[in-house]
């Protein structure tokens, strides 16, 4: 029996392209919160300096690392503040024995008698010192971690205390017995480079600063410790560059075999065999170290680099290093720190202390380079962008900030771009009969192909959805394109069936939970012997027939006529049904049983239609 839970808040949420018009050109949106899971009492992040409470006890503040100040009032969300005083020193007490050499001492204003003493642990005497407490140790580790740099006790509640160090801050309410971190909402994860986008078998990869490569799984919020070969291959490439070249290698990229690295003091280097012999570019007139390269996949010739420091922040080669241009051009006097381009569109972006800024460049031709740099910043937190990188499509634009994490958007060059791709999982795979597609890059008012209309369900300025006719056949077509700027001619391969279940910009799968609705994701997760309900497309004409642009009805929907089967890690599950989902265009419903034993963990989800494979997206399963 069905039991449609789908409601429209659920795809407006997902694909605002779908349900609305989009209104800003470029609307940024947090990829998830900057806090890391790192086997600590709660979420951790950055190193807190100091921790101190306003003198009613009602506002916690914090000092980062990197200076920055902010306070909490609910103890959970995070305002920055200018200027804030921190505690006064109070008198403290004369002990009888430290808990450890060095402690620091911290009085209860509340409670006579009681001191707190943070060391390498936190420790309570109620007795005025003569005896000590381990509030925070187990198996000889801290359950809030290492490096305790600063304690805070409430004025007025002896039992409310919070702690500061290297992992973030933390705080108890019952004298030291149990803690919780304030950290899941406090900007200071310090992202220094986005390793990769959300792939097929990958979260969002990051690099955080003194920590290393984490890893945000679609559908969470926090991030986790991960491996990635890119940085164990790019750590071990610096190394042996900066030995075979007798200096310290700051920036590192390899285009087949074509490898460019930069020098703390700004000297490039380029090697045509791989990084096994190096020449060294024409000096250049930069003041800081080479931040970070990027080298044209496709044409190894060309390449760019950011640079820190001052005067010189933008380099372009045309010609493998033989020389470099300046692009700088407008650019505010700020250290760049990362760099990303897409030559055949002569579109760059580049992350500065002052945020992203994007300029249309001739990025095929040497010689002078009139620029105009624009900030894309609007929205953004006032913080020094570290990376900036493309997904793997070239649709979205990741951004890291320091101490805020990493913001995405749709890539503002796209918007001047036509380009046809599959509205489930944003691939250029073939559409099906019924299934839905996007126009990127513009307001579609009438499509055609073959003597049939494609319903135009939603447009606006930078992206359209079309649905195909289920009566198109398995062709390769063109697809005419009637927008607000002219008549386009797009080619359009569509077969029998193309499954592709839904995922959303940061790689979420569209699966629900078949008993309560709920999307599938870190806290909601699928457990053993529950019913699952998959959101895809691209499955192709259904019986009885149905008119294309219209929803399906809500009771008896249209049933898939393809053999509909799926797999998790591999083995196959029980499909009990396949259909058009009810009030809703070019959407297919699949429902699967999980058997009664599961792997606790993440797997791999996949559907079939007549033997085509569609996306392979990941779901965490509980037994």
């Amino acid at each position: 029996m069905w039991r449609y839970l789908l409601v429209a808040s659920l795809f407006s949420s997902a694909y605002p392209g779908i349900m609305a018009a989009q209104t800003a050109p470029i609307d940024w949106r947090r990829v998830g919160n900057p806090a890391m899971e790192v086997g600590l009492a709660a979420p951790a992040t950055g190193p807190v300096e100091a921790v101190w409470y306003s003198p009613d006890g009602s506002t916690l503040y914090v000092r980062t690392r990197a200076g920055n100040v902010f306070g909490t009032n609910d103890f959970e969300n995070w305002t920055p503040f200018q200027g804030s005083p921190e505690q006064a020193d109070t008198p403290l007490p004369t002990v009888d024995r430290m808990p450890e050499v060095g402690a620091k001492l911290a009085v209860a204003p509340a409670a006579p008698g009681r001191i707190y003493a943070l060391g390498t642990q936190l420790y309570r005497s109620d007795d005025g010192g003569r005896s000590w407490a381990n509030l925070t140790a187990f198996h000889n580790q801290s359950i809030i971690g290492s490096i305790q740099r600063g304690i805070a006790v409430s004025p007025g509640d002896s039992d409310q205390v919070a702690v500061a160090n290297d992992f973030g801050v933390w705080r108890s309410m019952d004298g030291g017995m149990s803690w919780s971190g304030l950290n899941l909402h406090l900007p200071n994860l310090a992202a220094s480079r986005i390793l990769a986008a959300p792939g097929k078998a990958h979260g969002t990869r990051i690099v955080v600063r003194d920590v290393g490569a984490m890893e945000l799984a679609p559908g969470a919020e926090v991030w986790q410790p991960t491996t990635d070969p890119q940085t164990d291959a790019e750590d071990k490439a610096l190394h042996r560059a900066g030995l075979q070249l007798g200096t310290r290698i700051t920036a590192y990229a390899e285009s087949h075999q074509t490898a460019y690295a930069g020098a703390a003091d700004g000297r490039i280097w380029v090697s045509f065999d791989g990084g096994g012999s190096w020449t060294q570019s024409p000096r250049l007139s930069t003041n800081g170290p080479v931040e970070r390269f990027f080298a044209d996949p496709t044409e190894p010739r060309v390449a760019l680099a950011a640079v820190g420091g001052s005067g010189v922040h933008v380099l372009r080669t045309t010609n493998s290093g033989g020389f470099w241009d300046d692009l700088t051009s407008n650019l505010p006097d700020v250290p760049a720190h990362g760099i990303a381009a897409e030559r055949s569109a002569g579109v760059v972006y580049v992350a500065t202390d002052k945020g992203v800024f994007l300029a249309a460049a001739d990025l095929e031709n040497a010689g002078p380079a009139a620029v105009t740099w624009t900030s894309i910043s609007t929205g953004l937190p006032a913080a020094a962008a570290t990376d900036v990188k493309w997904d793997a499509n070239g649709d979205q634009l990741y951004a890291a900030f320091e101490g805020y994490g990493i913001y995405a958007t749709a890539a503002p060059n796209r918007v001047r771009t036509l380009r046809l791709v599959n509205a489930a999982d944003f691939s250029t795979r073939a559409a099906a009969p019924g299934s839905l597609i996007s126009v990127v890059g513009g307001h579609v008012n009438a499509a055609n192909a073959s003597g049939l209309s494609f319903p135009v369900l939603a447009a606006s300025a930078t992206e359209s959805q079309i649905q195909v006719p289920f009566e198109a056949s398995a062709a390769n077509i063109s697809l005419a394109l009637e927008t607000a700027t002219g008549r386009f001619t797009l080619g359009l391969p569509v077969q029998a069936v193309s499954p592709a279940i839904f995922v959303n910009r940061d790689g979420s799968p569209m699966v629900l939970d078949g008993d309560n609705g709920l999307m599938l994701d870190g806290r909601n997760t699928a457990r053993s012997n529950s019913r699952l309900q998959i959101l895809a497309t691209g499955l192709g004409k259904v019986r009885p027939d149905w008119p294309t642009g219209m929803a399906a009805p809500l009771e008896n929907p249209p049933a898939v006529a393809a053999i509909v089967k799926a797999y998790l890690d591999g083995v196959p599950v029980r499909v009990t049904s396949a259909a058009l989902a009810p009030g809703y265009i070019g959407f297919y419903l699949i429902e699967v049983q999980l058997p009664a034993l599961v792997n606790a963990g993440s797997a791999e989800l996949y559907i079939t239609a007549d033997g085509e494979e569609s996306n392979r997206v990941q779901v965490v399963l509980e037994p």
